[in-house]
């Protein structure tokens, strides 16, 4: 005999708000803890700007380079698309043919930006 039970009236974005609120709710309170029980004694050497272990010695010299911000942003733009993959390959079965030529799709787009950024020189650390 099968047992099914049906949900009547439940908003199936339910679960979703749950858990939304409950880890906004986690953060704060993880947040206000600390911040009530942490110790508050500010001084010279923890307002100090601390970086790799080395002391500083001016502000010009120790600036990173912008290509340091560049490769990061890169990398986080070239790392979506794994995230965007895995979905695709966990659709695969339903997305039929419109999902390989819309992978093909994203690939190209990404090959191009790939090709582009290599030509510009963002890559190079020199």
């Amino acid at each position: 005999m099968e047992h099914s039970v049906q949900y009547i009236g439940m908003n199936p974005y339910l679960p979703i708000l749950l858990i939304l609120i409950f880890g906004l709710a986690l953060g704060l309170g993880v947040s206000g803890v600390s911040f009530l029980l942490g110790p508050k004694k500010p001084n010279q050497h923890k307002l100090e700007v601390y970086e790799c272990g080395l002391p500083i010695t001016s502000t010009a010299e120790r600036r990173f380079s912008i290509k340091f911000y560049l490769t990061a942003i890169l990398f986080i733009l070239f790392d979506i698309e794994t995230i965007f993959m895995y979905l695709w390959s966990a659709a695969f079965d339903y997305l039929g043919w419109f999902g390989i030529v819309e992978i093909g799709i994203f690939v190209a787009t990404l090959a191009i930006g790939y090709i582009y950024v290599l030509k510009r020189g963002a890559l190079r650390w020199d």
